[in-house]
Parts: C-alpha cells; sequence; structure tokens
C-alpha cells in the first residue's frame, strides 16, 4: 500500500501520541517479534516501534524487513523510532484523508 503526502502526513500526527508497543533489541528482527508485531496489528492499524541503543542495525532496514513480514506499510522513521500502518480489513478504524 502506497501513502499520499496528506495521508502520511495524517498518519504521523496520530502517531505522534503514541507509545512504543515493542522495542528491538540487539537480537534484531526475529520470528518472534516478527509474530508479535502481526498479531499486535489484529487490535491496532497504526503502532510504533523502538530500537534499541544496543541494536547494531539500521532502523530504516529493520522498519523495511518488519514491514514486508507483516504486509504493512512504513509511515516514517525518525531516530530510533519506527511507525507501521496497516489497515484492518473488514472495519477500518482509522479513516485516512484522500
Amino acid at each position: 500500500m502506497t501513502l499520499t503526502s496528506k495521508q502520511r502526513s495524517y498518519l504521523k500526527g496520530l502517531a505522534s501520541t503514541l507509545d512504543p508497543v515493542f522495542q528491538i533489541g540487539k537480537s534484531s528482527v526475529t520470528p518472534q517479534i516478527t509474530e508479535a508485531i502481526g498479531e499486535c496489528f489484529n487490535n491496532n492499524e497504526l503502532i510504533k516501534l523502538a530500537v534499541l541503543k544496543n541494536c547494531a542495525d539500521d532502523p530504516r532496514e529493520i522498519a523495511e524487513v518488519i514491514a514486508d513480514r507483516t504486509h504493512s506499510t512504513v509511515v516514517h522513521v525518525i531516530g530510533k523510532k519506527i511507525v507501521l500502518y496497516k489497515p484492518d480489513k473488514d472495519k477500518p478504524k482509522i479513516e485516512l484523508p484522500k
């Protein structure tokens, strides 16, 4: 899914009040963390992740890998914070601007 700049900006605004629900540590992206993030999308359409200082991998690469594995979209990566979006197939809670 590709987002327009207006949609991306809207999601960034919503994500600014969110706390990170997952922390990526030195083991980086494991199948367990990917599965947990995928399950988190069952309840939330927008999630924030934190990459810890002891993780040697680039946060942008981590975001792309997780987005690919969970079939979500990277909203943005700022520093060590990642925001991902995956709309609910049946009843989307977040209505994106056109």
